[in-house]
């Protein structure tokens, strides 16, 4: 029993989302702990997300554009920052394993795609030589019926006349006429 190959990069794929989990945990730790990570990384994102949030809230229920958005405390912007972030990671090798995989297989199709243009030239080229074979044969074969033609008028030519001057066709003729006279003579009395 044959087993098909193993798919390594599915394998490989599912190892990176796995792995980004936990990478995108230690990005929101990370962003809670550093003062740099925390108010010029987190806080610029999540305020914009909240200011988004409201209005569109706003949109929806009819009550039209909100007036001012008021901020979210330092605390919950550096929480809603660290889940942006940790989200976004996943998200962008989410998309990055799919179009790794999307390139994978368009350069496997490429190349199985190639080996069959290769192929198709291969049997073409193989017609083209067969033809070109079809051709010297063909011509070959009429040069040797030429010559046997050319062999059998020479003979004919070369061959005498019997010894009364007789041609050939003669020759058959009276055969013939013979033969038709010794039938009618042996068909007997019911005939």
């Amino acid at each position: 029993m044959v087993v098909g190959a193993f798919p390594l990069a599915k394998l490989a794929s599912l190892a990176v989302r796995q792995i980004s989990k936990p990478i995108a945990n230690y990005l929101k730790e990370a962003s809670k702990k550093s003062e740099f990570f925390r108010r010029r990384i987190c806080m610029p994102p999540a305020q914009l997300y909240h200011w988004s949030e409201i209005n569109i809230k706003m949109r929806i229920l009819g009550l039209g554009k909100a007036k001012e958005v008021k901020p979210l405390s330092e605390s919950a912007a550096v929480e809603l920052g660290a889940e942006i972030i940790g989200e976004t990671f996943i998200f962008t090798v989410g998309v990055g394993v799919i179009v790794a995989e999307f390139w994978r297989q368009s350069r496997n199709e490429q190349h199985k795609e190639d080996q069959q243009n290769d192929s198709i030239k291969e049997l073409y080229n193989k017609v083209e030589e067969l033809g070109l074979m079809m051709e010297q044969q063909d011509a070959r074969l009429r040069e040797l019926n030429r010559r046997i033609a050319s062999l059998d008028h020479g003979r004919l030519l070369r061959q005498p006349d019997n010894a009364k001057g007789v041609s050939q066709e003669k020759i058959i003729k009276e055969k013939e006429n013979q033969n038709a006279k010794s039938q009618q003579k042996s068909k007997g009395w019911f005939g």
